[in-house]
């Protein structure tokens, strides 16, 4: 056995014996201390293998409805996505809208759906189908403030934040929004409730939750507790880079800084060896059974810095193809299968297309190979990373193995043609090449040469 695969063995089986047991934390939060149920995070076994799919509904079809995204659930299930999330699908707030048609995160009422997008018969319609389907649905959660007409700033003016006047406080320059005070108790629970609701109400399976890491901790502990005794196979998202959140409250986070350190890459302003900087340090950080999540792009990114095309250029694809074999879990935004190349207007209508092109085949190959390597697979399930000793410092070689399966990956990172000689003694044998399955024979000394960005992928399954 590899002995990187034992010493994750050894982890996880620690981790299952923190998991059985029920503790209590002493959390503090600002100036109070809160005593906290804490269940350590489990993840839900369907998600091992998961890849996960941001939908932005009002941008996904003309109609902009969710009766329009039910017509395109086949073609996501084809395309072999497990988890979509869907982005807000709340009311919008009036107050200091920005735009024709408003954030998505200035959120007017948490128990109510935009009449723009249908009604709650037509989100539990595309729930169901979803799930008759074999996807898992999350819901984006915005704890951390609401419109600033919300119901709550009139009836509750008590459970949000202050500015120097004693007006209810902005956050930023999002000055379409309240910042709720967490101190207040009463509003926990009514946050809490209104989670409960959707769960309760519209079957969904979990939570992608919005700026995480503005929210105390202790909150999202204890509503991770709560909401597992209604859905134990609950399934949540921080967009959060804090190690703290995985404990007891998140089954992923945002893997921010390697998404800056693959745009620097691609923009020559990092190195390729600064992706060992970056592992060694997630290492140190994070668990075994921490999922990360690795993207290109998503709702922000494409709006405010520009689409993957725009900040990768010629390397988009191959940092795509990163993503799927690299630790982590994998993130497709809406219509990034179709090669869509604009960056959507966020407060307006903006609707994306899907033309038929090389792109859909591309993710699609690329969330099979993941699912059926389950040296790819999320969390402790799936294999750490080796690296290969490369004669070349551009090009990023390393296999991710366990007791099953085997991959080896091969990526010039760079714009130029590379000639590069590989260390692949303890890895030499047959392989599969990806994504073109014709058997390939690794030897202990490999050379290469590789266009700019080019890469190789090759799978083996043990006997």
């Amino acid at each position: 056995m590899n002995p990187y695969y034992k010493r994750l063995q050894g982890r996880f089986s620690s981790l299952v014996l923190i998991v059985i047991t029920l503790t209590f934390a002493l959390i503090a939060c600002k100036n109070e201390t809160k005593t906290v149920a804490t269940i350590p995070v489990q993840h839900p076994d369907w998600s091992y293998d998961a890849t996960i799919y941001e939908v932005n509904v009002r941008q996904y079809t003309p109609e902009g409805t969710f009766k329009a995204f039910e017509t395109q659930l086949p073609r996501l299930q084809k395309l072999g996505v497990k988890i979509l999330w869907i982005m807000p699908i709340n009311p919008i707030g009036i107050e200091a809208r920005k735009g024709k048609l408003g954030s998505y995160y200035s959120v007017k009422d948490y128990k109510a759906i935009n009449p723009e997008y249908g009604n709650l018969a037509d989100f539990k319609q595309l729930v169901k189908k979803a799930h008759d389907l074999g996807f898992k649905v999350i819901l984006d959660w915005v704890a951390n403030h609401s419109s600033r007409d919300n119901a709550w700033t009139k009836d509750h003016p008590e459970w949000y934040k202050k500015d120097s006047t004693g007006k209810i406080a902005t956050q930023y320059d999002w000055t379409d929004v309240a910042k709720l005070d967490f101190k207040s108790t009463e509003m926990r629970a009514a946050m809490q409730d209104a989670m409960q609701y959707w769960i309760k109400e519209a079957g969904i399976d979990g939570f992608r939750c919005d700026v995480a890491g503005e929210v105390p901790v202790d909150f999202w502990i204890q509503t991770y507790a709560q909401l597992k005794t209604i859905k134990p196979d609950l399934f949540m998202l921080a967009e959060a880079e804090k190690p703290v959140l995985h404990d007891s409250a998140f089954d992923m986070s945002y893997a921010w800084e390697f998404h800056a350190l693959m745009n620097g890459i691609a923009q020559g302003k990092k190195k390729v060896s600064d992706i060992d900087k970056y592992l060694k340090k997630q290492d140190s950080l994070y668990k075994p059974n921490a999922y990360r999540m690795l993207f290109t792009s998503n709702h922000d990114e494409n709006s405010w810095n520009g689409t993957e095309f725009e900040r990768m250029k010629d390397a988009a694809k191959t940092f795509a193809a990163f993503t799927f074999v690299m630790p982590g879990m994998p993130l497709i935004y809406t219509g990034q299968e179709a090669g869509f190349n604009k960056r959507l207007r966020f407060f307006e209508r903006d609707t994306v297309t899907f033309p038929a092109n090389e792109y859909a085949t591309f993710y699609q190959q690329l969330v099979e190979l993941k699912r059926n390597n389950t040296a790819l697979w999320n969390g402790e399930k799936g294999a750490l990373l080796v690296k290969v000793i490369s004669s070349v410092p551009e090009v990023y070689a390393f296999v991710r193995q366990n007791e099953k399966d085997k991959v080896l990956a091969v990526f010039n990172l760079s714009p130029k043609k590379q000639k590069v000689t590989l260390e692949a003694t303890a890895y030499a044998g047959k392989y599969t090449s990806f994504p073109d399955n014709t058997a390939v024979e690794i030897t202990p000394k490999l050379t290469y040469t590789l266009n700019p960005w080019e890469y190789k992928i090759f799978t083996s399954a043990k006997k």
